[in-house]
């Protein structure tokens, strides 16, 4: 019996393959008909035997290429009609656009293998790609996914390439990004000073001289440009830091396999997984001592973040030079990555020796994806490159189209619609204009992407930062609805979603740095019961003052100061947090405690961290946000069980934990385990005081200390109480947007 078939496929199905895929697998079914690309996703019509349309249906599902992720499949049944023969038909380029971008994708062992082979025609080619690897978010200007409509479109094929495009049977079958070293783009390498050195292969060939000589190159890439030099170099490293005025904060180091990271890490089976699949992004992990790795490159700390070439011009580098490269985000203190040539010769000349490009434009700038192992699972500090734009699967349809534009730190925005929520890249503090520029270019693109129009628009409660404002602006220029939520309230509605929650509350601990509160505190060390409708703040620690407002938040010391007011008075002991500051300075530090004068109360768990951090002599001023916290996880000890005292009242009382604290005579490791373990015990008695019957949740930027996050994990087994974490999105701000995007608005 014959049939006649219309199937309509939404997800990630573009760019990876799929059509060609579909017209094999229909020739080799012997069907009729035809593919095609929408801004939907993709369309099939197939006729022929029962049988064999039958065999087709299951195949689309068992046997597509690996990249493809099938969101959706509707199926139609239509009368006969007269195929001919099956064709891909021209992408249609109108409708409602709702197909899943790809992220870029790292380099595939068959491109890997062509590019090694001195008998290929794409021998040591930079730029190398095949229908299962390559760029795709990075270069795409609209939908569909088709060389007309991404950067790629400048360099036509040549005929060889061409051919290739053409043929069913080749890997490089509507390939889009196709390009081989006679028609596609090229490497250029010049003098900061914008002096034309070398190109092609002489231009690689140099580069590698270069960092031999001890020189720093900045290198385009996929989403932008690296800041790159020997990781092994202290000069060097000393000589990249002053010049970025990047203080300690750690840099990532690119190895040229996952030997060579074994080499300089001991990494567990998990986390030699993450560092090699296929999105490649920067894994923390346990550095190994007595290497020759530059103490530079992550001072104070026990870890290291490794990730291994993504792209074939890292993967050359890599193997020519034979060391490890520093690989870090090239970018202005706080402003965003570098993408342009033109921008680069104009802001990264003060930081770099040479400047090595290639004339393949990039449309959306991307920073490498950050993660850890924690529990077992992945945990993201940086969701970009690899990851962002694919979609959150939401746990319930929205009923309006919603625009969420996230926090003022670690920024991402995200758009939904239906049952998916689509979060940006990786945007960044918005502490400058051009941060804040970028932001806003970030907003429009996906507007214009998914040809986008926003019926509401969500911001968090803080009224100075960036994206409250723009949000405020843009919403009353275009007449749309804005409501704004809680901060920490946010970061518990991210965790929810992403964890399918529906009609249930959760007991969610919401710890983080800062957040602006409802009562116009800097909230966060917060204890809710929450669903998507509301939430009430059942407990928080205990407020103190910030000595010096924001001074305090990279002052250790000033947080220590206000805690020990709190609990000794003038007479203070005889301690480093004492000592960090001279008498005079303590006297007019009491006056402002006293009186409260910009001095703002703070319940936040990341300032306690701050607090014990300078109490036990470990950091007073910091280079970098969280940088307290990740060097007191080189202390901890899975061997110490105990914790110091606490009470839950109205709030959680954290005075007895720092009074033991300085009467207690043990090693600071042994110190520092039982601070961890006492917030851990909090969590777990909190939840036993109020959340019995509910889920316990984990989220905000204090939940990247693995420690921590894993503590409780153990305590609540032993109480089985059920805890859910982040694994989609960062338990940071980077996670807020999400978070935004599913409140449910009672009046609205």
């Amino acid at each position: 019996m014959k049939k006649h078939i219309k199937i309509h496929i939404t997800g990630a199905v573009q760019g990876v393959g799929f059509r060609p895929f579909v017209y094999n697998l229909a020739k080799k079914l012997g069907l009729k008909g035809y593919v095609i690309n929408d801004t939907h996703g993709v369309v099939i019509e197939v006729e022929g035997k029962e049988k064999e349309i039958n065999r087709f249906l299951i195949s689309l599902q068992t046997e597509k290429p690996p990249l493809a992720h099938i969101f959706s499949q509707e199926i139609e049944e239509l009368p006969l009609s007269d195929f001919k023969d099956f064709q891909i038909k021209k992408s249609e380029q109108t409708g409602k656009k709702e197909v899943f971008i790809l992220p870029d994708i790292s380099t595939c062992t068959e491109c890997l293998k062509e590019l090694t082979d001195p008998e290929d025609r794409r021998y040591r080619y930079p730029f190398i790609n095949c229908t299962n690897c390559g760029p795709r978010f990075t270069i795409i200007e609209r939908l569909p996914y088709d060389r007309p409509n991404i950067t790629m479109k400048k360099f036509k094929m040549c005929p060889s390439c061409e051919k290739e495009y053409k043929d069913p049977n080749n890997r490089r079958f509507h390939a889009q990004p196709n390009a081989c070293p006679v028609c596609g783009p090229y490497i250029s390498l010049y003098t900061s000073d914008g002096k034309l050195v070398s190109e092609r292969d002489k231009a690689l060939e140099e580069c590698i001289n270069l960092l031999n000589e001890g020189k720093i190159i900045a290198v385009k890439g996929i989403g932008g440009f690296h800041l790159v030099c020997d990781a092994t170099n202290n000069n060097t490293i000393e000589t990249l830091r002053n010049r970025k005025k990047r203080g300690e904060k750690p840099f990532a180091i690119m190895f040229k396999d996952i030997e060579q990271i074994k080499q300089y890490a001991d990494i567990t089976d998990f986390e030699e997984a993450v560092i090699l699949s296929p999105e490649k992004p920067i894994v923390i992990v346990r550095k190994k001592e007595n290497t020759d790795l530059s103490s530079k490159v992550a001072p104070d700390l026990d870890r290291i973040g490794v990730f291994l070439p993504y792209s074939p011009l890292h993967f050359l580098l890599l193997k020519d030079y034979g060391r490890p490269l520093v690989m870090t985000s090239a970018n202005l203190s706080d402003e965003p990555i570098v993408k342009e040539n033109e921008e680069a010769f104009e802001k990264l000349s003060i930081f770099t020796d040479y400047i090595l490009v290639h004339n393949r434009d990039i449309k959306n700038r991307v920073d490498d994806s950050v993660v850890r192992v924690i529990n077992k699972k992945i945990s993201f500090i940086r969701r970009s490159r690899g990851f962002a734009p694919l979609p959150v699967k939401l746990p319930f349809k929205l009923n309006r189209k919603v625009l969420a534009v996230g926090g003022h730190q670690k920024n991402t925005i995200a758009i939904g619609f239906d049952d998916k929520g689509f979060l940006s890249q990786h945007i960044g503090d918005l502490e400058t204009a051009d941060a804040c520029r970028n932001f806003e270019e970030i907003v429009y693109s996906f507007f214009e992407l998914y040809d986008f129009s926003p019926e509401l628009v969500i911001s968090d409660l803080h009224p100075l930062y960036h994206s409250t404002k723009w949000a405020k602006d843009f919403s009353e220029k275009n007449n749309i609805p804005l409501f704004q939520i809680q901060h920490h309230y946010a970061h518990t509605l991210s965790l929810m979603a992403e964890n399918q929650i529906k009609d249930e509350k959760i007991f969610a601990l919401s710890w983080d740095g800062t957040g602006y509160g409802e009562d116009g505190n800097l909230w966060g060390g917060e204890f809710l019961v929450a669903d998507y409708e509301g939430y009430e703040r059942i407990f928080h620690f205990d407020y103190f003052r910030l000595i010096g407002g924001e001074k305090a938040i990279k002052e250790p010391r000033r947080v220590a100061l206000s805690i020990l007011f709190e609990i000794f008075g003038k007479n203070l002991p005889d301690m480093p947090t004492v000592r960090a500051f001279k008498e005079k300075e303590i006297g007019i530090f009491y006056k402002m405690w006293e009186k409260g004068i910009n001095s703002p109360l703070s319940s936040s768990t990341g300032r306690l961290f701050d607090a014990a951090a300078s109490i036990l002599g470990i950091r007073q001023i910091l280079s970098y946000e969280g940088q307290s916290g990740m060097i007191m996880e080189n202390f901890y000890r899975w061997d110490v069980n105990d914790c110091y005292s606490f009470e839950i009242k109205n709030g959680i009382d954290w005075r007895p934990i720092f009074v033991e604290m300085i009467q207690d005579r043990s090693d600071i490791s042994v110190k520092v385990s039982k601070f961890i373990n006492t917030l851990a015990c909090i969590a777990i008695e909190s939840y036993q005081q109020k959340g019995e019957g509910m889920k316990l949740g984990l989220t905000g930027g204090v939940f990247q200390n693995k420690f921590l996050t894993e503590k409780i994990v153990q305590l609540s087994e032993k109480e089985n109480i059920p805890v859910i974490l982040h694994k989609k999105v960062p338990p940071n701000d980077g996670g807020l947007s999400l978070g935004q995007l599913v409140y449910r608005i009672k009046s609205f």
